[in-house]
């Protein structure tokens, strides 16, 4: 390493030095009251939390390796003493502490690094000016011999603070902050839990509510469409079996017209059943589900399609969904020219990119907009998030629009 190079260090650690030590100042002006109100107002125990946090996220920056951060201070109310007792990262959070004692000779390394060699001119050349008033390594400047030695060596002195004392310093505080600071494992797990259970929390509540809006919608097209269809066809039986025997003309005409009647319930009968379970999956699988979306789709669809292996079935029918609902989109929405779509296994996770060069502008909203774009999405997030799965949409204005889609086969 370059003498420029050591030198250079020099700046960054005594600034994270002198942000350490107005830290401790403020630390210290604050002990008092919380003192006294800490254990009463619960705001204050939770400020000592974001300081510790705080002083983690300069530490990993300063270092280039960044640590997690302490959870937040548990919920507690006023004078509750015994929460705050179990509350492993307000004790955590009391290690601060201990930089007060280091924050003074820190203080006094990072300015001596800074201005010693500025100092050491600026006497050199001014004390002639008022000679006994200016010192240099405390000693008083008064004759020039005074200033021969004493103004290299404190030159000298200056450029060791600045390219070998400050930084290592700075490094050794901000390892030490790392090490008594961070969280522990068993906190880092119980928040990982904790984060997990209000996933799974929030993904449950979307998911109840799309199967909810999904029977809303299969009982609706069942009685607008098929069971209308039903009753029509009943009635038109029982009118060609009373007029049977005085028309039979009319009456095998009237047969007739049920006979459509009933091929019409048929057909959109299993027009809901497929919005269920696709009989596409049975018959060709995933793969070949999806190449027939693709090839149905009115805009040019780049289908690049990996190896799957084996996949859920409750996986097969999202990622099917996804595509179906994003060509939808695509189609009706974006003023696309055309759609790339990748579609590969990732391990145990099927990975699922659809990316057009429309208009973008497109977002995930539980209520259509004036558009009519957006709750599609919404149902897609839920159905994804159903079965544990993750969905990320970027559709910057002006375009492009990517979907990526990651669902769990194992």
């Amino acid at each position: 390493m370059t003498w420029t190079q050591r030198l250079a260090r020099g700046g960054p650690a005594s600034g994270y030095l002198m942000i350490r030590y107005l830290k401790s100042m403020v630390l210290m002006a604050a002990t008092p009251i919380s003192l006294m109100l800490g254990w009463l107002i619960p705001g204050v125990t939770a400020g000592l939390v974001k300081l510790a946090n705080s002083e983690l996220y300069r530490a990993g920056k300063y270092l280039g390796k960044s640590s997690p951060q302490l959870p937040a201070a548990m919920p507690r109310a006023s004078g509750d003493l015994v929460t705050l007792a179990k509350d492993q990262s307000f004790k955590r959070s009391l290690w601060l502490y201990l930089g007060v004692v280091a924050m003074v000779p820190e203080m006094f390394v990072a300015v001596s690094a800074i201005f010693a060699v500025p100092s050491a001119v600026l006497t050199a050349v001014l004390w002639p000016v008022d000679p006994g008033n200016f010192t240099m390594l405390g000693v008083e400047i008064d004759s020039w011999w005074e200033v021969l030695w004493t103004a290299p060596l404190q030159i000298l002195v200056g450029l060791g603070l600045l390219g070998w004392v400050a930084p290592a310093l700075a490094r050794a505080h901000a390892r030490t902050v790392q090490k008594l600071l961070a969280p522990s494992a068993e906190q880092l797990e119980t928040e990982r839990l904790s984060r997990r259970v209000d996933e799974l929390t929030r993904s449950r509540a979307g998911a109840v509510d799309s199967h909810g809006a999904e029977l809303r919608r299969i009982e609706r097209d069942l009685h607008d469409g098929t069971q209308a269809q039903l009753v029509s066809l009943a009635m038109r039986i029982g009118v060609a079996k009373q007029v049977m025997a005085d028309d039979p003309e009319k009456a095998a005409k009237m047969l007739d017209d049920a006979r459509d009647g009933a091929e019409q319930a048929m057909h959109e009968l299993r027009g809901v059943l497929r919005t269920m379970y696709p009989p596409i999956l049975q018959d060709r699988g995933l793969a070949g589900a999806v190449s027939a979306l693709c090839a149905r789709c009115p805009l040019p669809v780049e289908l690049r399609m990996g190896e799957l292996g084996q996949v859920p079935a409750a996986v097969e029918a999202a990622a099917y969904f996804v595509v179906a609902e994003s060509l939808t989109n695509v189609t009706k929405h974006s003023a696309a020219g055309r759609v790339d779509l990748t579609m590969e296994r990732r391990g145990p996770e099927l990975y699922l990119e659809i990316t057009d060069d429309g208009i973008g502008g497109a977002r995930i909203n539980e209520q259509s907009d004036l558009l009519g774009r957006g709750s599609g999405l919404h149902g897609m997030l839920h159905r994804v998030q159903a079965i544990d799965g993750h969905l990320e949409l970027r559709s910057p204005i002006g375009g492009p629009t990517t979907i990526e889609v990651i669902l769990p086969c194992e």
